[in-house]
């Protein structure tokens, strides 16, 4: 082996060292919790600053600072996070993703409350805990993840974390104290944060933004290993070091060269690119947090308050005027967010990537330096840049049609660090750049009226996208993705949808930002602002464009003065309660004011009861408070009668596997118009399976599944709604921030025969009409909810209806209302397959019944004949 190439081993063992802890504390720590803890990069620049604060400050010695950081802060710290941030979401039983958002949040504030203690300069002066020499770094990585290793493996302590990684709910139930396994996993990630960041602070520039998200980097070592495997997260960060180190011997000419020395600086970004692309099942269970209750509405005068506020500025000058100019820009590059995240229940990381890239076009296209384009005017480049920028969401939109949760959070990540590594940062495409205003808004107060024309243009967009039928669908798509598509939503396309008019809102923001500041400036558009702005959006709510115009303006407000960081510490603190209050403050003040007692009752005077005698007539009716909901009537409205001309739904020779276990074997079924079938059998039957592939969540291993003369076996869910298959679910599927009447309305929009008479004939014949309809479907009981899925399922006109398990929290009342319903249907022509453990519902209703055991159809008949059947079998068992 030549010396340079063993010198470049070296120094990429090293590097790979330091990503390899960071990765061996990932792992920990999300299989202690189940929390991605992207707060690790920020718990390791603190670490690294405070041993800098008692080494090069205080003159402690080094071994002194290094106790006090490694052994008791670092460790204290990840305690204290797990005891006050993410014990209390699982104990409120929040939603997984909630961890998320709490993390990040926790990032954001460490990030701010460094900036805030020691300043936003970089500092070249931190001590050096290990030497450059990398065995030692090596040496001290395999015992880590040696020891930690044998601990999960042949300790009780291991097998309790296994034990709570499988089933948490279970293991304490066996008598096992999940959230001391969760605070040593806490404990040991924030250690090994701690130990990477002081490791690397003496060869990186140590400041509260570069050093978190260097090693947020290398997250992409914790990826490849699912999460899972110490060795392999070890092999990989080593092999990746090293072979960034020796991407630095080769050479090319032109701008190949540029490119070369970016992926060798940069291969972990390359790995991260890659893994979150490949593996795409990490944290799948984790989706986005939703609004639990209904939407909070804006207090009555917000808008006129936000409107003088932000034509206030008009008034200023100088310094405070050329400040607010930030504002409505950086708010426009929020309303993106409301619209992928708030709206469309997207998680996206990587927003200012796109505003970054809204920017560097517009500056290009004004320049003239744009391939193939002639120099453009200043509004004609912003213009095109937005169209040039908008097609580019589809990279961050594909990933998000097959992932959610935490592997869609990955993949934007990835994608934001990407574009800001090898597009913003890059020399060739940034050297010399500037960026003008439009010549007639060359002035700070003109171009602030310019600015706020296009924010008025963004909020119209936005709106556009949150009401009418677009609106509804996304709204259905955020509440609940799979009875979005069971209703019909074209869930990929307007997935798409969201991410490509967020982009294009972004790179509009992005650019008004840049021309605002007379500049581009890279560093405006880092990854950590991404970060910022999506924490920022949600705890102010994430549905809400007045939340997103209120963040922007305490973002510039609060860092306008003289220390940095003060807006990205307010953040954080907020963001880490997101799981009391995820509808965001208006909610948190709602909540407030229920604990408050009510006020006395107070007599009118005499003048004032004239008042009000003459405003309120005796014969005008005064408002009644909504009737309680009522159970579903038998009678029916007939629609088209009969079962002439409608298809058969069957299946031949289903199969379904999973893992080797064989769901479904050989089941063939049919279906037929104006017949009620029914499906029995005891638990891991096939019932649910069988009803998922006739749905099409699930796509059989073998067979086919035919409507009519049709072969439907690989159509999705949605395209079925379309054809006239509806269906409802298990556990309810309704979308909790629109009405009554805007969840059935999506069902009729979206379904088989749009009818515009469709929804009230649905509110109708359920008794959801009246004052229910505008009630907001958060606060309604299980047993209206029922209804109002089976309202929204009928509204499509179907033919066929799929019901699992329909009487699940009804009572006696609603059961029997609920099967004189679906008699009428069948009646009418609709064929019914309902799946129900009730066998005296089943025995009142179905026309035929299978049972079902290990996959296979054992029995059929009418109900009489196969209950009587059964219950022979079970008394000579």
């Amino acid at each position: 082996m030549s010396s340079l190439t063993y010198d470049l081993t070296l120094a990429g063992l090293s590097v790979g060292s330091a990503a390899a802890l960071t990765g061996v504390g990932l792992i920990v720590t999300y299989r202690a919790t189940g929390v991605l803890n992207f707060a690790h990069g920020a718990i390791a620049m603190v670490c690294a600053y405070v041993l800098r604060q008692c080494v090069a400050e205080w003159g402690w010695p080094l071994w002194a600072g290094a106790v006090v950081t490694l052994l008791i802060l670092a460790p204290a710290l990840g305690v204290v996070l797990e005891r006050f941030v993410f014990r209390p979401l699982s104990v409120l039983g929040g939603d997984p993703a909630q961890t998320l958002v709490a993390s990040i949040g926790v990032f954001v504030l460490l990030v701010g409350g460094a900036a805030l203690l020691w300043g936003q300069g970089a500092r070249d002066d931190a001590p050096e805990l290990v030497s450059a020499d990398p065995w030692g770094q090596l040496a001290v990585v395999l015992v880590l993840a040696a020891g930690v290793s044998a601990v999960i493996r042949w300790t009780r302590f291991g097998r309790e974390l296994r034990a709570v990684v499988d089933d948490r709910g279970l293991a304490v139930l066996g008598g096992i104290d999940a959230d001391r396994v969760a605070a040593a996993g806490w404990a040991f990630g924030s250690f090994t944060a701690g130990l990477t960041g002081v490791l690397l602070a003496p060869f990186v520039r140590l400041d509260p933004y570069g050093l978190p998200l260097l090693v947020m980097e290398v997250v992409a070592v914790a990826v490849a290993a699912r999460m899972r495997s110490l060795p392999v997260a070890v092999v990989v960060a080593l092999a990746i070091g090293v072979g960034q180190s020796q991407l630095t011997r080769l050479h090319l000419s032109g701008r190949g060269e540029s490119l070369l020395q970016a992926v060798g600086a940069n291969l972990f970004v390359v790995a991260l690119l890659i893994a979150s692309s490949v593996l795409p099942r990490i944290g799948t269970r984790d989706a986005l947090p939703r609004t639990a209750t209904a939407r909070v509405p804006t207090p009555q005068g917000a808008w006129i308050v936000a409107m003088v506020l932000f034509l206030l500025p008009l008034g200023f000058a100088g310094p405070d005027l050329h400040t607010s100019v930030q504002v409505p820009a950086l708010g426009v590059v929020l309303l993106s967010l409301v619209v992928v995240t708030g709206r469309g229940g997207q998680i996206s990381l990587g927003q200012a990537a796109y505003a970054g890239l809204g920017a560097l076009f517009t500056a290009l296209l004004a320049a003239g330096r744009f391939p193939g384009l002639p120099r453009l005017p200043e509004l004609a480049a912003l213009a095109l840049a937005v169209v040039l920028v908008a097609p580019l969401g589809l990279l961050t939109g594909w990933p998000a049609i097959t992932r959610r949760g935490l592997a869609l959070a990955l993949a934007t990540f990835a994608v934001g660090v990407g574009v800001s590594r090898f597009v913003l940062a890059q020399p060739y495409a940034t050297s010399g750049l500037s960026l003008d205003r439009p010549e007639s808004f060359d002035g700070d107060r003109a171009y602030y009226v310019l600015e706020l024309a296009l924010l008025s243009l963004a909020l119209l967009a936005t709106y556009a996208l949150r009401t009418g039928r677009t609106g509804r669908a996304l709204a259905a798509l955020r509440d609940h993705e799979s009875g979005a598509s069971a209703a019909g939503v074209r869930v990929p396309a307007l997935k798409l949808l969201a991410f490509v008019a967020g982009a294009a809102l972004a790179a509009l923001g992005g650019g008004m930002l840049g021309m605002g500041l007379r500049a581009f400036d890279p560093t405006a558009y880092d990854p950590v602002r991404g970060l910022l702005w999506f924490a920022a959006v949600v705890v102010l709510g994430a549905d809400s464009t007045l939340g997103a115009l209120g963040a922007a303006a305490l973002l510039v407000g609060l860092d306008a003065g003289a220390r940095g960081g003060v807006a990205a510490a307010l953040i954080g603190v907020l963001a880490v309660l997101v799981g009391r209050f995820p509808g965001g403050p208006y909610e948190a003040v709602r909540a407030v004011a229920g604990r408050l007692p009510p006020p006395r009752p107070t007599a009118l005077t005499p003048l004032g009861a004239r008042v009000r005698q003459r405003l309120h007539p005796p014969g005008l009716a005064q408002p009644q408070a909504p009737a309680p909901p009522q159970a579903p009537a038998p009678d029916h409205e007939p629609r088209t009668g009969g079962t002439a001309g409608r298809a058969v739904l069957t299946t031949r020779d289903l199969q379904a596997r999973y893992d080797g276990f064989t769901a479904l074997d050989g089941v063939d079924l049919t279906v037929p118009p104006g017949r009620i079938t029914a499906i029995i059998g005891p638990n891991g039957a096939g019932k649910s399976t069988l009803f998922h592939c006739l749905a099409g969540t699930i796509r059989p291993t073998r067979g086919h599944v035919r409507y009519g003369d049709r072969d439907i076996t690989r159509l999705s869910p949605h395209a079925r709604t379309r054809l006239g298959i509806a269906r409802t679910f298990q556990q309810l599927a309704v979308f909790p921030t629109l009405t009554v009447a805007e969840n059935v309305q999506v069902g009729a929009e979206q379904g088989h025969v749009p009818d515009p008479a469709a929804v009230d004939r649905a509110l109708r014949l359920f008794r959801l009409d009246g004052p229910l309809r505008d009630a907001p479907a958060a606060h309604l009981p299980t047993g209206t909810l029922r209804r109002v899925e089976l309202a929204r399922a009928l509204a499509g006109s179907p033919d066929v209806l799929l019901l699992d398990e329909p009487a699940a929290g009804l009572d006696t009342a609603e059961v029997s209302a609920l099967a004189h319903v679906l008699r009428a249907l069948a009646a009418d022509g609709t064929a019914l397959l309902v799946v129900e453990h009730d066998l005296d519902l089943v025995a009142g209703l179905a026309d035929v019944v299978h049972v079902m055991t290990g996959g296979r159809i054992i029995t059929s008949g009418p109900p009489a004949h196969v209950l009587e059947t059964l219950d022979a079998r079970e008394t000579a068992v």
